[in-house]
């Protein structure tokens, strides 16, 4: 047998296999893969709670309940689910009735330890405790869920702050204080240190910055893949950073300059002594996209079903053997002297189909027409085999006309576009907007594609405002610096307007001519207008179907 777990506090699952009723190996493996990572000797997991469900616990939890409320057991959902072994939801608030006695943070910590607390932390710990009370005021006569007073669950703001003055005690602050009562470090955001690609010294704010200050400068690139793009710019103007693998490894180091990654969005300065530049200083306040992982999608994500919660009753899924039913809930049935939970489905003729739970893998949310009116498939017939092979003919027809059309397109020689790092990234660093993953996404691979030597053959599809034009901007803006011309074909006269004002705003820093085609222009400016897209003086032209014409 397999137990596959995912315990509480760790990065990766681990399955277990099992050799009749003992151990044979414990493995890491990755959840999307499934693939195992390695073999370990032992794995200890943390309890899923913090409070025991045994039969000890649940006693003392009632002989407590009814010392300390007058309400009925039979009338409080609580202790019926409790009684029976169940977790509902707010367990956590009976906890001090499972144990004889609790414990708070002070009874762990270590005599020497060092506490650091935020400014505003009293005065929050001080609301909380009134919410706490409001709460309490509202709650305590509901007969059916009794509640503790809030001096049984937490702990008051005074008596915190209290115990807290009996460790060692660092109060951190943005304000400066006399040197009697604490610790100036002078750190400060560093300036801003604008990199301008279009201006004739495009690094000059970063050079005069490095050529005054008088401490160790470390650079830090969002991912591995910006900190190769600001290398470059680095080294084209004579500025050659030592690389870091890591903060200690800069700290270790006595190099001046310094250069590595991390996900830091705001650096620091340490006056005379250390500046930590992050691209916020060097590029704006909206720095590039975290690491993405690529998805992997083996199954159309709409259609699987992970949880039971997402199944409601008649709704239509799909059995991947039996085809097209209607869900009608979970049903207990006993199997050779035992009971266990299945899904309760019907068929055609109201024939009923029982699957385990276990095999909910095999369920799938119907995708087709409406799902009222969904074709339930026939038990013990071939209808589902023929619906089958009637779809996977069509699949392979499909299939071969892809095959003939990607033959083509492997035969050919596309355009091969050049990406300038520094303009790049400087016209992507003046879209006020954080990009979306898909958005993201979607950009790389235009910008693969253009730089590929197959022919680009790309749909991008999106609903509306989700970013699809900043996607044709970044391709357009790649296209006229390597001298090409750009068509932006449109549906409307007013999304031909709206088109044209966007780009003429993306692009006002630019060097680049943009023009419009469509019943709002004069019949003598389109004239004027085709002949300067003749001429080649038009970069961007944005046009109805005129531009078909």
């Amino acid at each position: 047998g397999i137990i596959d777990l995912f315990p509480i506090g760790c990065d990766i699952p681990y399955r277990i296999e099992l050799f009749d009723n003992e151990i044979d190996t414990i493995r890491s493996f990755d959840p999307e893969t499934q693939r195992s990572i390695s073999t370990i000797e032992e794995l200890r997991l943390l309890p899923a709670r913090e409070l025991p469900l045994n039969s000890k616990a649940i006693s003392l939890f009632q002989n407590q309940w009814h010392e300390k409320f007058t309400a009925k057991p039979s009338n409080c959902p609580m202790y019926q689910d409790i009684a029976t072994g169940l977790t509902p939801a707010g367990i956590e608030y009976y906890l001090p009735l499972f144990f004889n006695e609790t414990s708070i943070l002070f009874d762990y910590l270590p005599t020497a330890s060092t506490i650091a607390t935020l400014p505003g932390t009293l005065e929050a710990a001080e609301q909380f405790w009134t919410e706490i009370n409001a709460r309490y005021e509202q709650l305590r006569h509901d007969i059916e869920r009794p509640i503790l007073p809030p001096d049984e669950l937490f702990l008051q703001a005074n008596e915190v702050f209290a115990g807290l003055n009996n460790y060692a005690h660092i109060k951190l602050s943005q304000e400066s204080t006399e040197k009697s009562t604490g610790i100036n470090f002078a750190t400060q955001t560093p300036p801003n240190l604008p990199v301008d690609s279009r201006a004739s010294k495009p690094l000059a704010e970063l050079q005069n910055f490095l050529a005054e200050f008088q401490g160790r400068v470390l650079l830090v690139a969002e991912t591995a893949g910006r900190r190769e793009i600001l290398l470059e710019t680095l080294h084209k103007y004579k500025l050659k950073p030592k690389l870091m693998d890591n903060w200690w490894k800069f700290i270790a180091s006595k190099a001046v300059l310094c250069l590595t990654v991390a996900p830091l969005e705001h650096g620091l300065l340490l006056e005379g002594s250390l500046a930590v530049i992050t691209e916020t200083q060097l590029f704006g306040e909206r720095v590039s996209q975290q690491r993405r992982r690529k998805r992997k999608i083996q199954r159309d994500a709409d259609a699987i079903v992970r949880d039971l919660t997402e199944l409601t009753i008649n709704s239509p899924i799909v059995h991947e053997e039996y085809g097209v039913g209607r869900y009608h809930g979970l049903t207990t049935l006993n199997i050779g002297g035992m009971e266990a939970e299945f899904l309760q489905l019907e068929y055609a003729k109201q024939d009923t189909l029982y699957v385990p739970v276990a095999s909910l893998h095999l369920i799938s949310r119907f995708t087709g027409i409406d799902p009222e009116h969904a074709p339930l498939h026939r038990l013990g017939t071939s209808q589902w085999e023929k619906a089958k092979q009637k779809a996977i003919k069509k699949v392979t027809d499909v299939a071969a006309e892809l095959l003939d059309i990607y033959a083509q397109r492997e035969a050919k020689q596309g355009k091969v576009f050049k990406i300038e790092a520094e303009d790049y990234q400087a016209f992507a660093q003046t879209f006020p907007f954080e990009e979306t993953p898909d958005q993201q996404e979607a950009i790389t691979d235009v910008l693969n594609d253009m730089t590929s030597k197959k022919p680009m053959d790309r749909l991008i599809c999106g609903d509306v405002g989700f970013g699809k034009t900043e996607v044709a901007m970044r391709a357009t803006l790649i296209a006229v610096l390597n001298g090409k011309q750009v068509a932006i074909l449109v549906p409307t006269t007013l999304l031909c307007q709206q088109h044209y004002q966007t780009f003429q705003d993306r692009f006002a820093e630019w060097p680049v001519m943009i023009k419009q085609l469509s019943r709002f222009v004069s019949a003598k400016q389109q004239k004027e207008t085709t002949k300067a897209i003749q001429a080649g003086q038009i970069d961007i032209i944005i046009g109805t179907h005129k531009l078909l014409n």
